[in-house]
């Protein structure tokens, strides 16, 4: 199977969401939520996020998190890893509790695509957490693709995570599980990058990149994607988007879509004259009209 048809069979039983002048999202991915341990690198950025989340949730922003949201490949136990981000669970609870939430899964989560692990860990939890008076939870599902349907001139927005742009990190995903779990996490500890990811090797990322804006040009569709930790922002040429990721060292990144527009946004710390300490959000370029991508 070629990653032609990977990427459109993410497609073919999207979740469909509407695009109007007035729907607000959020877009982030590549969380990668961990225990708490050396290798949770979402440890560092998470009062970043949190800053985030509550500056989105009073702005009343869907949330769109594109995969990798929890670490699954290093981690076993997702209790641990709820347990030890309990605040950002709590968060997402807010949005989840006004159907605010949507999901969709990547290679390092891909076990969320079974209902049944959604059951088990999510949907008991949100509602234990924030719905205790409610008689009903909406439904927790996870996709492998979204579609933003245009209202206006049907200039749609597909969503993925971008795995679907590697056979090893798709359809091989479970030998690249076993490979991260058992030999490289211990070896990345060591100072030696994990080959497999196409985060941390550039010539993944860059045949990721290609292969994902390729697609995006060829369809003649608007691609959002993450899995290579790289933000980037789309052209008439070229109309391929990339949300970066919340494990950055220097804050973490996202895509805002409002009023049919697209923008990469940075969270990162700043500093004010008096040099008080603040979380600062900055936009990385103007927003794009989706109209001007074709």
């Amino acid at each position: 199977m070629s990653y032609h048809t990977r990427i459109a069979h993410a497609f073919q039983k999207a979740k469909v969401l509407d695009l109007t002048n007035e729907t607000k999202y959020i877009l982030f991915s590549d969380c990668h939520r961990g225990t708490g341990a050396v290798n949770d690198n979402f440890v560092k950025n998470e009062f970043l996020f949190l800053a985030a989340l509550e500056y989105y949730n009073r702005k009343k922003y869907i949330y769109l998190e594109l995969g990798d949201g929890d670490e699954l490949w290093e981690n076993r136990s997702m209790e641990d890893i709820k347990e030890m981000h309990k605040h950002t669970f709590e968060m997402l609870a807010k949005f989840y509790d006004s159907n605010r939430l949507q999901m969709i899964y990547g290679n390092h989560d891909m076990v969320k695509k079974n209902q049944s692990f959604l059951d088990k860990h999510f949907q008991t939890y949100f509602c234990d957490t924030l719905l205790r008076k409610k008689s009903f939870c909406p439904e927790l599902c996870c996709h492998s693709g979204i579609i933003l349907k245009d209202a206006e001139k049907q200039r749609d927005i597909y969503l993925l995570h971008g795995h679907q742009a590697e056979l090893l990190n798709s359809t091989f995903w479970k030998l690249a599980r076993l490979l991260v779990r058992y030999i490289w996490k211990n070896l990345e500890l060591l100072g030696v990058p994990d080959p497999t990811s196409a985060a941390k090797n550039n010539t993944r990322k860059e045949r990721t990149e290609r292969r994902l804006a390729n697609w995006a040009r060829q369809n003649q569709h608007i691609l959002i994607s993450g899995h290579t930790h790289r933000p980037m922002a789309g052209t008439k040429k070229s109309p391929y988007f990339n949300t970066g990721s919340c494990i950055h060292p220097a804050g973490i990144t996202g895509i805002e879509i409002e009023g049919r527009r697209i923008v990469l946004v940075k969270w990162s710390l700043s500093t004010r004259e008096d040099q008080s300490v603040y979380v600062k959000r900055e936009m990385l370029g103007e927003p794009v009209s989706i109209d001007a991508l074709f």
